[in-house]
């Protein structure tokens, strides 16, 4: 099965910075995978640098096997959805018309009969033709997990998609991921909370200075030794009846 998609030996600067020092990573259609790590660790550069968003010093970026520099913008778009962390939007359009921008490809009526489905979705349905600048940031990363869900691409990318949102929210927006791993998408994310990771995520990859400092099953990538060297914890990842949780102090403490 060729993967979704494959990035390796992935070395990006930022100014003089190098932000990205060899990371890799691969996922395959029907797999949520989480990327984690400290702030700063580089989680937001792997991103966009693996989506041709963000030049590269060298290593490779294929999206289902083909060298996405090569690929133009439409194809890239039928391949890969993205939903960065920056929730901003310029322009109060009605959130029905939001979520449509993610189906560029359909006719206009079939791009919105999508959106107003992947609205329901995410809970928006009530938000259809409210503008988005008049929405507080939880109602609004809403609209845009639906523009995502409205690409139907094969691999969707979502930049801590539950930032910010409440724990209700945050449950519902990784179990739409899920749903969409379950239909053969591929599903990459970042997120902080290690515990939602574990929880949430088939597969961990641990990024620390730009590296890939682990990465497998949760119970593997977040080892006790690697809590502690790359997120100054002292603890584990433990199972219990509500699911995996990081149980750890700060190291010092």
């Amino acid at each position: 099965m060729t993967a979704a998609w494959t990035l390796d030996g992935l070395k990006a600067q930022r100014g003089k910075a190098l932000v990205l020092d060899g990371a890799a990573l691969d996922v395959s259609p029907g797999e949520v995978l989480g990327v984690v790590g400290p702030n700063g660790a580089g989680k937001t550069s792997l991103l966009r640098a693996g989506l041709g968003l963000m030049p590269l010093e060298a290593g490779r970026a294929l999206l289902s096997g083909r060298p996405i520099a090569e690929l133009n913008p439409v194809e890239r778009a039928r391949l890969v959805g993205y939903l960065p962390q920056e929730r901003r939007l310029a322009w109060n359009l009605p959130a029905l018309e939001v979520a449509a921008l993610g189906a560029p490809d359909l006719p206009p009526g079939e791009a919105l009969a999508v959106a107003r489905d992947r609205l329901d979705r995410t809970g928006a349905a009530a938000l259809a033709d409210r503008g988005v600048l008049d929405m507080s940031g939880g109602e609004r990363a809403r609209v845009l997990l639906a523009r995502l869900l409205a690409t139907r691409a094969p691999l969707l990318v979502a930049d801590e998609p539950v930032a910010g949102l409440d724990p209700d929210a945050q449950l519902l927006t990784l179990e739409l991921l899920r749903d969409e791993a379950a239909r053969g998408a591929a599903v990459v994310v970042t997120l902080h909370d290690l515990g939602l990771a574990a929880r949430a995520c088939d597969r961990l990859v641990v990024l620390d200075h730009g590296r890939v400092a682990a990465q497998g099953a949760p119970m593997k990538a977040l080892s006790p030794q690697v809590l502690a060297e790359v997120f100054r914890l002292d603890g584990a990842l433990v199972e219990t009846p509500a699911g995996l949780v990081v149980v750890a102090r700060r190291r010092g403490a």
